[in-house]
């Protein structure tokens, strides 16, 4: 059998290069909340599957690295809602979302804190290729570099965002990426 070694390896780096983004998959965990129009619960936001499964689940408690160093912790962020965005600088989907999650961050300055944590295991430098530190106005990048925070929650690919409380319990989360402008996300916002 004749066959081109590029191609193969190509092709498999394309499947694992999709699979490790989770690129779009929608939610099909059978406690996602998709309610149908006409029922009690049903609103604007009935449209966009979350998981709700892990609802009042504390976050994790690992530190997590800010820019020069600085060790960051969730209870840091206390008092106001978190919305944890769990993103890598190779992952187009995740990247992609960025601009949207500063326009989400200045629209709700008062409301929630957005903090996009990367995954990316070469640290600042490929953060700093995606995330320019003049880029976005109201997003502060963090490095979660040994992917302790990802594997606390079971992440299996990205983006995975995340919504806590202010007591920083889980309320919701998608593991894909979203319109963070659209009316539905908007509604499932504090």
């Amino acid at each position: 059998m004749d066959f081109d070694v590029r191609v193969v390896i190509a092709t498999l780096l394309l499947t694992v290069s999709l699979q490790a983004c989770g690129a779009s998959t929608p939610a099909t965990d059978g406690n996602a909340d998709t309610a149908k129009a006409g029922t009690p619960q049903a609103s604007a936001a009935s449209t966009v599957a979350v998981d709700r499964s892990h609802a009042g689940t504390p976050a994790p408690t690992f530190a997590f690295e800010g820019r020069g160093g600085a060790i960051k912790h969730m209870s840091d962020f206390g008092g106001t809602p978190v919305l944890v965005n769990l993103w890598a600088s190779w992952c187009a989907p995740c990247v992609a979302e960025l601009p949207a999650l500063n326009a989400l961050a200045i629209a709700k300055t008062d409301q929630l804190t957005v903090l996009p944590i990367s995954q990316d295991m070469e640290g600042w430098k490929a953060v700093d290729k995606r995330f320019k530190p003049d880029a976005f106005s109201k997003l502060t990048p963090y490095l979660d570099q040994p992917n302790n925070f990802a594997i606390a929650v079971g992440a299996k690919g990205l983006p995975v965002s995340i919504l806590y409380d202010a007591a920083g319990k889980e309320v919701w989360r998608v593991a894909r990426p979203l319109e963070w402008n659209s009316p539905e996300v908007r509604a499932l916002l504090p």
